[in-house]
């Protein structure tokens, strides 16, 4: 049975669905303002490995993962450039969706945006107003009390004294207590109209927490069954949501909590606040750093798998360190798998999950979504396609590949792909095209035919000097790669 690390009890459990074979997951997600960092990749790869996983295991998933389209960033990006919200958020989403399509990462099935639930979060907060776990402060906003919700810091483990306003959350002499947080902002008279809903409230907008409460309960109803996010929305974010959720309407918010690691440079965490941050984009693009005026660009599908590779191989709640050594690394493992599938062409085949590889993958990735354990075992397939020559086996390990998102990509046209971590460029030092190698190759095997051998050997030399690599394999058939 699938066992999972529940972050609320510090314990893994197994899976128990509210409904059976059904699993209702919400993870939070990205606040469009600017463009995703390789941090946001790490939990939107961790996710999506997560769906996968649970689908392959058979189970039916609804997978809700919101956007926030509203937030005091993305006003501030709009009155600095002049645009409207509107246009300010459909370009970061659609820049989002660039970086998802290349890391492999699948849409959920759900993908709401805080703007859409408005109502859903007023009602939310007229249950709190009702209970007495909301206020009015003379500021014209309304805040959560903290301090009347009892159980406030389960998730985060901290007592009331330890806590502090979270950074999202602005201090206001409106607020009762420090800790109090805000659920409906009052309006002001310099940002835009469109920032602006009519509320019993007052003109305002709501709260960062609010609007997860708001869509999860609206999408997938309660208890959750999953509810995830980045390692830096334990607290104050979730601990937030549970307030709101449990006090507005009792119960449970969600059965099992999950976080993913954070990924680090050097000490610190990946973020935009420290700018130690490097863009998807700058790292899988197919030529140099995109333009910021445009959402879309082309990827450069060999480093996209590879950045996908990276973060798979460590088990998603790992601390995970970001070194361009690391994306060398990858990159050359990643070829290793692909150079396997080159030498021995896979079959097609079903998996077994009764069989010795099958089982080790399925083991591993039972026991709290284990990806460094799995692709452990596609490294003991490719010893052992390797050994054997064996098609089956080369075809099992590009299915098992395919759960995790990898290996799906023609070998050949991975393998002559560039890649700028191994000091590759697309045309070679002599500014050798594709199709120049291609027709090189083809002029030494007529030389071989000829008998020419000195030819050949010329051809195969100039193509070594370069940096293109050849293999000749069975059938008359040669590979070659970008060295």
């Amino acid at each position: 049975m699938l066992q999972i690390h529940n972050s609320l009890t510090r314990n893994k459990e197994a899976l128990r669905p509210v409904e059976p074979g059904h699993v209702r997951m919400y993870v939070c997600g990205m606040t469009v303002y600017d463009f995703c960092h390789l941090g946001h990749a790490r939990m939107l790869v961790s996710f999506d490995i997560v769906q996968r996983w649970l689908r392959a295991s058979g189970y039916r998933v609804t997978y809700v993962r919101n956007i926030t389209d509203i937030d005091d960033k993305i006003i501030r990006r709009a009155v600095e450039t002049g645009r409207r919200l509107g246009e300010v958020t459909s370009f970061f989403i659609d820049a989002m969706h660039a970086d998802e399509r290349a890391l492999g990462v699948q849409r959920p099935d759900h993908e709401p945006r805080a703007t859409e639930h408005v109502a859903d979060m007023l009602d939310i907060i007229r249950r709190l107003e009702e209970k007495q776990l909301a206020y009015r402060s003379e500021d014209g906003d309304v805040n959560y009390s903290v301090r009347n919700f009892e159980g406030y810091g389960k998730l985060s483990g901290k007592s009331l004294d330890d806590l502090r306003a979270g950074e999202r959350v602005a201090v206001s002499a409106g607020k009762r207590d420090p800790l109090d947080f805000v659920l409906w902002k009052a309006a002001k008279p310099e940002e835009p109209e469109e920032s602006k809903w009519e509320s019993p409230y007052g003109l305002g907008r709501p709260g960062w927490h609010i609007e997860c409460s708001a869509m999860s309960k609206a999408l997938l109803g309660l208890p959750l069954d999953i509810h995830g996010g980045g390692p830096d929305l334990k607290f104050p974010h979730h601990e937030n949501e549970i307030a709101q959720t449990e006090g507005a309407f009792g119960g449970t918010l969600a059965s099992i909590w999950m976080h993913c690691g954070p990924l680090m440079v050097d000490s610190d965490k990946m973020s935009k606040s420290l700018g130690n941050f490097r863009r998807i984009r700058s790292t899988i693009a197919a030529e140099g750093e995109p333009d910021d005026s445009v959402a879309e660009y082309a990827v450069n599908p060999r480093e996209a798998e590879m950045l996908r590779f990276f973060i798979v191989r460590n088990h998603y709640r790992s601390v995970q360190n970001y070194t361009p050594d690391n994306l060398i690394d990858a990159q050359k493992a990643l070829d290793r798998l692909y150079q396997t599938l080159a030498n021995v062409p896979p079959a097609q085949v079903e998996i077994d999950w009764d069989a010795q590889y099958c089982r080790e993958f399925r083991d591993s990735m039972n026991d709290d979504f284990n990806s460094a354990g799995a692709v452990a075992v596609l490294f003991e397939l490719a010893g052992e396609a390797n050994r054997s020559q064996s098609p089956q086996v080369s075809g099992l390990l590009k299915a098992l590949g395919g759960v995790l998102g990898l290996l799906q990509t023609d070998p050949q046209t991975y393998l002559r792909s560039s890649s700028r971590y191994l000091g590759q460029s697309p045309k070679s030092a002599t500014g050798l095209s594709d199709a120049q190698i291609e027709a090189m190759i083809t002029a030494r095997a007529d030389a071989k035919k000829r008998r020419d051998f000195a030819e050949a050997d010329r051809l195969r030399d100039a193509l070594h000097e370069a940096g293109i690599e050849l293999e000749d394999r069975p059938g008359g058939v040669t590979q070659w790669r970008r060295a």
